[in-house]
This record gives C-alpha cells, sequence and structure tokens, in this order.
C-alpha cells in the first residue's frame, strides 16, 4: 500500500481521525507538562521580590473590586514596541505573589506593571478623582469617593492568612502586625515604621492621599500603584539586547 493509500485511511474515516489527533495532542502535551514534575519551581529567582504589605493588598484589592483590570493590564510583552514605551517585559517572578494574576487581555487604558514611581501620587489622586483633568482623552470613570472611604483593617489579617494558604510566605510576625502596618505605612511619623520595613524592606512610607488624619482607599490603591514594577532592579539587564 503506498503512502497516499495509508493516509487515506484517516481522509476516509472520521472516527480514525479523530483517534489520532487525541494522540497526536496527548503525546504533545505529555512532552510539555511531565518535565515540570521534575522542577522545584518554574518561576525563575529574581532579587527584590517580596510580599504585599498590609496596605498594598488591600489596595490590590480596591483594584480588582472596581474592575481596574478590564480596562488596564499588568503584562508587557517582549516585543520592540512594547519595550519601548513601558519597559522591560515581564517576569514571571513578578506574579509569583498575585492571586489571582493580574496580566488582563484588554487595554482600554495603559499597561499598569511599570506604573510605579513614573507619577506623582498627586498625579495619581486627581487621575482618579477626575481622570480628564491630568489625561483630557481620557474615558476613564472618576473615583473621588476613595478619598472620603477609610481602609477596614479589621479582616486585613484575614487576608494575609488566605494568602498564606496559598503559598504567599507571610511570617506569623506579619500576620499578627498587619493591621498596625497597614497604618504605618501610610503615617511616616508612626512608632511601627522601623519594625513595619524590618518585615517589608524597601517598602515606601509616606501619606499617599494627602490627608494625614485618616488611612482612605486613595492610600491604599496609590500605595499599590507606587509599587507597581519597583521591586526588581531591571538595570541589571541589558535591554538593548532585549530590543534586537
Amino acid at each position: 500500500m503506498s503512502a497516499w493509500k495509508k493516509h487515506e485511511v484517516f481522509e476516509k474515516n472520521s472516527m480514525i481521525l479523530l483517534v489520532g489527533i487525541l494522540v497526536m495532542v496527548a503525546i504533545g502535551g505529555l512532552v510539555e507538562i511531565v518535565p515540570l514534575f521534575y522542577l522545584k519551581s518554574t518561576i525563575e529567582k529574581v532579587t527584590g521580590m517580596r510580599p504585599y504589605t498590609p496596605l498594598e493588598l488591600a489596595g490590590r484589592n480596591i483594584y480588582i473590586r472596581e474592575g481596574c483590570y478590564l480596562c488596564h493590564s499588568q503584562m508587557i510583552r517582549p516585543m520592540r514596541d512594547e519595550l519601548e514605551r513601558y519597559g522591560h517585559y515581564s517576569l514571571a517572578a513578578e506574579s509569583m505573589y498575585d492571586h489571582p494574576f493580574q496580566w488582563g487581555s484588554k487595554r482600554t487604558g495603559p499597561d499598569l506593571a511599570r506604573v510605579g514611581g513614573k507619577y506623582s501620587d498627586e498625579w495619581h489622586r486627581d487621575h482618579l478623582v477626575d481622570p480628564r483633568s491630568v489625561v483630557p482623552e481620557s474615558i476613564m470613570p472618576g473615583y473621588p469617593f476613595l478619598l472620603e472611604a477609610k481602609v477596614e483593617t479589621r479582616g486585613i489579617a484575614d487576608h494575609l492568612k488566605a494568602n498564606v494558604i496559598v503559598g504567599v510566605p507571610y511570617t506569623d510576625a506579619m500576620v499578627e502586625s498587619a493591621a498596625a502596618d497597614l497604618a504605618a505605612q501610610a503615617n511616616p511619623d508612626s512608632d511601627g515604621v522601623d519594625g513595619f520595613l524590618e518585615r517589608y524592606p524597601n517598602a515606601q512610607v509616606r501619606d499617599f492621599d494627602g490627608n494625614p488624619k485618616a488611612v482612605t482607599e486613595m492610600d491604599a490603591l496609590v500605595a499599590y500603584l507606587q509599587m507597581l514594577g519597583t521591586l526588581v532592579d531591571f538595570s541589571i539587564y541589558d535591554n538593548k539586547a532585549d530590543l534586537r
């Protein structure tokens, strides 16, 4: 039987063709999946990564609650135009403590993976209260209520505990000090700042919303945004090589 005649068996019998497809897909899947069982981790080790501070975690929860991920991605692809606009492409390690990750699939607004430190706290406050005051063409809704809504600290320790269950390395001390650490990060004059920085090295400590009398949801969301993309030192990477 010629090679053509052998191929006719699959061409004329849909069930045999279906079985053949399933076998090939299964083989391909095994080739990709089996090696993962022999790896200790599928995420490369990157210096600088740490769990979210309680205030940043609260801000992330607000970010998700308000649906910010629907219009903003947090994943820079390794393409020239993205590297030139946003910076180094996203690393898997940057999302290692995200449950769920915020990569997104749509960009009505710009990617936010490297937004930390790009704008001032005042710019973020103005943008969140009245987006068109800083970006005239923006179609983003305003969130002025964030300036008035106080952050709920009562359950923040439980949020840390939930993250521990899925593998985030919060210590018992971090969980016990969660509410105090949340307040300390937004108040640089607090007695708890030193302990906070011991638990979360290089975390940003300041009054993010411009109101030192209260820790608001604006504090939390701006703290989260200002942290994005700042934990990894990308100066050690050769961006010129990445652009080739």
